[in-house]
């Protein structure tokens, strides 16, 4: 079981954290960057919503996202370090600054995650909680949040690292030795856990 968290605390964090002038405090995004964000996040809408929420259950919910985890992402699918027939295309046409900008646009909204009525924090993945939450919302910038993604997505993601699909130093040699009822039993609490995703207060 403890191998099992690890491997959905290591192998859900991003290769590292990307610093850029447009990844800036969420709470004062620069107005102009970010409707240029809203204008390239225009092409992401049919899968990620323009909000960042998910309209098909095999694309992850972005909105609320840490920006440098982000930036990660499209840097990883733009360069072929991860693969995906849609992404790949998406994020290759797309310059430095746009990925900046589009990062900036979905990481200013606000998400926040509830868990159903008849579960506790205590329920939680124990070493799961003190990167993404007991409520699947992120704690640290490189790590994504976990919270209403489908059991699809989930489980999709943990057999590319387990099959090579996806590499990562400390996901892929724990993945390999994860059962297909361990990685269901992830993919379970997370999906289970209530999204919202908004607009900041005060707009």
């Amino acid at each position: 079981m403890r191998r099992f968290m690890i491997a959905l605390l290591g192998g859900l964090l991003s290769a590292g954290g990307v610093s850029n002038a447009a990844a800036q405090d969420k709470s004062t995004p620069d107005a102009d960057a970010l409707q240029d964000g809203r204008k390239v996040a225009g092409m992401c809408r049919t899968c990620h919503g323009l909000d960042g929420l998910a309209r098909i259950p095999i694309a992850p919910h972005i909105g609320g996202e840490p920006v440098d985890y982000l930036i990660a992402q499209l840097n990883a699918f733009k360069t072929g370090e991860r693969e995906h027939e849609m992404m790949t295309v998406v994020a290759s046409g797309l310059s430095d600054d746009q990925i900046s900008k589009v990062a900036l646009w979905f990481s200013h909204f606000e998400v926040s995650g509830t868990l159903p009525a008849d579960t506790s924090e205590d329920d939680a993945p124990e070493l799961c909680v003190g990167c993404h939450s007991a409520n699947g919302i992120s704690t640290l910038e490189d790590a994504p949040n976990l919270a209403g993604e489908t059991n699809i997505y989930i489980e999709t993601q943990l057999k590319a690292f387990r099959t090579g699909k996806r590499v990562h130093d400390v996901m892929t040699p724990i993945a390999k030795d994860l059962t297909d009822a361990e990685m269901q039993a992830a993919a379970d609490w997370y999906s289970n856990i209530a999204i919202e995703i908004s607009e900041p207060s005060g707009k």
